[in-house]
């Protein structure tokens, strides 16, 4: 049979202009996936990159800068506070977005969110606050907004052509590109994106300090920034953990961590602690959840309250504490395991021409000198041609002082309006610019005195002019004014540093772990996962172990109260705790279930624990399989205090027993089959890879598997030596009459 022929759908082009169609409108096309990504992910990606989420050189996104120019051209640079329901409105005109968008970040540029180290929005009225998480902003029509006197520094050169104009998105209005910044904005308020396959973040620095950074780079560009630019300074202050290794690896790259923690105070009359800055990625409410969380577990004890306190006065958050505590010991411990210390991580991913790139701060603000000399050249050059023009008409206006009546003269006997230009051209030989300008003055102005006047601005403009093209000439001289500019902006607009420095010699360890009281304790473990701690006293005191029915014992171990214990379980993960997370018990007790104290998954349940102190020794692993695997028990010890790690050991095989030794020990291994084989660890290699495999130790016969595996003790077989094989791996042997009834006997 021939081949079918594919039926083609026809459907007209939908035309939605006179010279506009949408290409295959109605048109059902299969595409291949490669295709799609091309054609409709990759531009949407683009988009996000170049028009949403990544900062430019002039330190704004086109969301911000919208709003701004918005709000400029409404005049409210200088003039009163309007409703922000009607910024809004007049931003939709530039920005095709929701309401909500666009007010949402207004909110944030705004002095009342507290999120800018130097706000460019003048609020009034209920803006939230950027520390608290709960503390949500009034709707639009409730508040009201200007432009804050820092952005006159933003906009003072717009009108003469320093940046390029755009249509917006229905071509019914022009916007700015970039906004002509006198100083590097970029880097004096922080700003945070997320794009597709790439972010950015931004921190703030103090503009004294950026501002000083980028005279000495436009003097010297291999000047070392450290020297004028102490580090990041945010808008709620807290102190900045200094390392300058860190530090200059964050000026170098442009990525990095600053360590921030909360101030507080100590008021020892009404003995609590009053925190009045925290770090600026966290809030208040996060926080407090974590003081509670502490206090409820029981790993704080020292506070008796915790309340918010902030109000139109700022940010207030207090503790509370119980008699006898020392606030600085536990502000130490609090630094540590809750928010009040985190990092701000740094990734300067900047917009240049269009490109994604991530520089160090050198780098960006040699971008940004380079951008604001393009700047200050096209001023300069809109001026000049200005002057120029002027001159231009001036020199005509002076021919026409030679001989005013004659002027007149050729206008009244002009038959034709249209031809009074052209006889002015003739008669004084001038062009046409010249003489539209003459024919335009007023009757009044035709006297000596205005035309003198006028006349005498001729030599200033020629020596405006010339200074102008010779500035043009000089980088020097541009460089010169930038810099008048940015020290002139630096004494307006400075203000004193809100985030104080403490080198990390300089910062207490004491106290920063919590006093856990340390004592013995026998630890039990039983089959359906019920854990017991009890000391040895109340152990002496108490008959058998309560159990549930069906239920023994599977472990006994002696620790103190200190003890890391690690509980693996049969999903392969472990869960790290103390032996102090646990209240002391009694036999009588049932204990503590494990898989519902840890918070383990559906259908975990533990298949052993295991106790240390120092993380020293290692875990041994053996699979029904006949391989084992010696793991490091360092390998498990982590610097933060993780609860649960995966990848415990192996899941490609069946684990028959997990064992803790702290020095090397013999292992005997019995197979399904009856097959014995004794194994010394030291022969076995550790690896520090938590899931390793391990080595072949047992071969087994088909179907076989190891289905016991512990700690071999004198005693336990007769003749001992007819089970250690030369080599590995070895299939173990039988034992005869009385080892095997020994092994029964003993094991």
């Amino acid at each position: 049979m021939p081949p079918r022929k594919k039926k083609e759908r026809a459907s007209a082009p939908a035309k939605m202009g006179p010279d506009v169609y949408i290409e295959n409108s109605g048109v059902v096309m299969d595409q291949a996936i490669v295709d799609t990504l091309e054609k409709n992910y990759m531009p949407y990606a683009m988009s996000v990159i170049v028009s949403r989420a990544i900062p430019e050189i002039d330190g704004f996104k086109p969301s911000h800068r919208k709003i701004l120019y918005t709000m400029y051209t409404m005049g409210l640079l200088n003039g009163n506070r309007t409703k922000s329901a009607n910024i809004v409105g007049q931003t939709m005109k530039l920005n095709p977005h929701g309401d909500a968008a666009i007010y949402e970040t207004m909110v944030r540029l705004s002095r009342g969110y507290e999120a800018l180290l130097y706000p460019f929005v003048d609020s009034k009225g209920n803006f939230g606050k950027a520390y608290s998480r709960d503390m949500a902003y009034a709707a639009p029509r409730y508040t009201e907004a200007k432009l804050e006197p820092i952005c006159s520094e933003l906009f003072g050169d717009i009108a003469k052509d320093t940046v390029d104009f755009v249509p917006n998105y229905d071509n019914t209005m022009m916007e700015p590109t970039l906004l002509p910044v006198s100083f590097p904005t970029i880097l004096t308020n922080s700003n945070v994106g997320i794009a597709v396959g790439m972010a950015s973040s931004i921190c703030s620095f103090n503009l004294a300090e950026v501002c000083e950074t980028t005279i000495a780079l436009m003097k010297n560009p291999a000047h070392d920034v450290a020297t004028t630019l102490q580090a990041p300074d945010f808008p709620g202050g807290g102190f900045i953990l200094y390392d300058p290794e860190e530090m200059r690896r964050i000026y170098e790259t442009g990525r990095g961590g600053v360590k921030v923690r909360a101030r507080y105070s100590y008021d020892k009359a009404e003995n609590c602690i009053e925190i009045t800055q925290i770090p600026p990625t966290t809030t208040v409410e996060a926080i407090m959840d974590k003081i509670v969380e502490l206090v409820k577990s029981g790993r704080v004890r020292e506070i008796s309250d915790l309340r918010d306190e902030t109000d139109i006065n700022g940010l207030k958050l207090t503790i509370d504490l119980k008699r006898g505590v020392d606030p600085d010991k536990l502000m130490a411990r609090l630094y540590k395991t809750t928010p009040l210390e985190d990092a701000f991580g740094c990734n300067f991913n900047v917009l240049i021409g269009g490109m994604p790139k991530v520089l160090g701060v050198a780098p960006l603000l040699l971008e940004w000198i380079a951008f604001r000399e393009e700047c200050v050249k096209r001023r300069i050059f809109f001026d000049l041609t200005k002057k120029k023009e002027k001159l231009h008409l001036l020199k005509g206006l002076a021919r026409i002082l030679l001989d005013i009546d004659k002027a007149v003269k050729i206008v009244r006997e002009t038959e034709e309006e249209s031809e009074v230009v052209p006889n002015l051209m003739i008669g004084f030989g001038i062009d046409e610019i010249q003489a539209e300008y003459v024919a335009e003055i007023r009757l009044r102005h035709l006297n000596r005195e205005y035309i003198l006047k006028r006349t005498q601005e001729t030599e200033q403009l020629e020596s405006d002019i010339a200074q102008m093209e010779d500035i043009l000439k000089s980088p020097k001289k541009i460089q010169g004014i930038m810099e008048k500019e940015l020290r002139e902006v630096a004494k307006k607009f400075s203000q004193p540093r809100r985030s104080m420095l403490i080198f990390k010699s300089e910062v207490s360890e004491e106290g920063g772990e919590e006093e856990i009281p340390d004592y013995p304790v026998r630890l039990f473990l039983s089959k359906e996962g019920y854990f017991k701690k009890i000391t040895p006293q109340s152990l002496r005191m108490s008959g058998e172990q309560k159990l549930k029915e069906g239920d023994a014992i599977l472990e006994e171990l002696e620790a103190t109260n200190n003890t890391h214990l690690l509980v693996f379980t049969n999903q392969c993960q472990v869960y790290k705790c103390r032996a102090s997370d646990f209240d002391d018990g009694k036999a009588s007790q049932l204990g503590d279930y494990l898989p519902a104290k840890l918070g383990m998954d559906e259908g975990e349940s533990v298949v052993y624990l295991a106790a240390t102190a120092d993380y020293q020794g290692a875990m041994v692993f053996v699979f029904q399989n006949g391989k084992v695997a010696k793991v490091e028990m360092s390998a498990y010890e982590t610097k933060t205090r993780r609860k649960k790690l995966i990848s415990a050991y192996c899941d490609k095989f069946p684990l028959c027993q997990a064992l803790y030794l702290q020095e090397d020990r013999e292992l005997m291994l019995t197979s399904s089959g009856g097959r014995v084989l004794l194994v010394h660890t030291a022969a076995l290699e550790s690896k520090s890879t938590k899931n390793t495999q391990g080595i072949q130790v047992m071969q087994l016969k088909k179907n076989a598997v190891v289905d016991s595996a512990k700690v071999f003790c004198e005693g336990m077989l007769s003749n001992p030596h007819r089970f250690r094989p030369k080599s590995l791996p070895s299939q173990g042997q039988f034992p005869r009459g009385e080892e095997e009834g020994e092994q029964l006997t003993l094991s």
